[in-house]
């Protein structure tokens, strides 16, 4: 199978990285406008790259497509590609402006639409949803980390996270809520302060805090900011037959024994795969669970992936709600 990885900054070489110790008979070849990039996907991966995706898709043939650059830049890659019969995987989305376009050219020529959602793959959310199992509780949820410390090799001005319509907030909300949702079920009302607090040069809120309720009488308290100098992910659950407590890291999932009174840990992981660049709560596996899945999505193991494009575009609607987005693009 031919793989184009289009964008080869971080998560590009992450995920060429992943791919060729999933299957190294995976012919792969990255775009990126940049020279340097380019240089360093050589260098690194052994990739042989190009400045185009037009000259990719007619000199490479590929398959399928990984869109592995800015949230911003998403839909036109993606219709580029979908027009051209590729199967792709996207990274985290953040506007959904396309994916009506994307769905009716899917259904036309069967070329499939992957989502990547990577804390759905995680093995302490599978296990979490195992232990809420549909059951009514309350959650006090807070992740963030300081903004200038997301990419320390580069300035926070220069990537995406300081556009106000791809913002750092935003973007935690997008990795999250997914999850909230599966574990916790539907969102029927919600309640939200939110301000800027930081010297952060954005013209955005930095830090919001959410009030959730769920259609099952679930309810809790999201915390999302980038102004946390400890990078923090501290979730609790708890009711009056359960409490459970994770900080975000593998081995890190621990449930409260009502018997000991003690907190016993939940080991979930045989090996754990790091990228030291990252912070504690960030692992490979997950990375590489859904890379797994999306090849079998494509090639029919699978009939489909556990996050589509009507499910985002649910999460993506309640984002703008919560930020306050109207439905021409505008905070009010």
């Amino acid at each position: 199978m031919n793989v184009v990885v289009i964008g080869l900054g971080s998560m590009g070489r992450r995920r060429i990285r992943l791919m060729k110790t999933l299957n190294s008979e995976l012919e792969i070849r990255g775009v990126d406008l940049s020279s340097e990039r380019q240089k360093q996907a050589k260098e690194e991966l052994g990739i042989e790259s190009y400045s185009e995706l037009k000259e990719a898709i007619m000199d490479f043939r590929p398959d399928c497509a990984f869109i592995c650059t800015s949230p911003i830049s998403h839909g036109a890659i993606a219709l580029e590609c979908l027009n051209s019969g590729l199967n792709i995987f996207t990274e985290i989305n953040l506007l959904s402006d396309w994916y009506k376009k994307a769905m009716e050219i899917s259904r036309k020529n069967g070329a499939k639409i992957f989502l990547s959602s990577t804390f759905l793959y995680r093995k302490e959310i599978q296990y979490i949803e195992h232990f809420v199992n549909n059951e009514v509780v309350n959650y006090i949820y807070h992740t963030g980390q300081y903004l200038p410390d997301w990419h320390p090799w580069e300035s926070y001005k220069n990537f995406f996270v300081s556009n106000p319509k791809t913002n750092g907030c935003r973007e935690i909300f997008g990795i999250e809520l997914p999850w909230i949702v599966k574990v916790f079920g539907e969102i029927v009302n919600f309640n939200v302060l939110k301000s800027k607090i930081s010297n952060l040069e954005l013209n955005y809120n930095d830090n919001y805090m959410v009030m959730f309720e769920h259609k099952n009488g679930t309810k809790g308290v999201m915390c999302v900011d980038v102004v946390s100098r400890k990078a923090v992910r501290n979730l609790e659950i708890y009711s009056e037959n359960k409490h459970l407590f994770w900080d975000g890291s593998p081995s890190g999932l621990k449930k409260y024994n009502f018997e000991t009174k003690t907190l016993d840990n939940i080991e979930l992981y045989e090996n754990i795969v790091k990228d030291s660049k990252y912070s504690s709560s960030i692992i490979e596996n997950a990375y590489s669970d859904e890379i797994r899945e999306f090849f079998e999505v494509i090639n029919g193991e699978k009939s489909t992936s556990c996050h589509s494009l009507e499910n985002d575009k649910n999460i993506l609607e309640l984002i703008d709600r919560i930020e306050g987005v109207n439905d021409r693009g505008i905070n009010e």
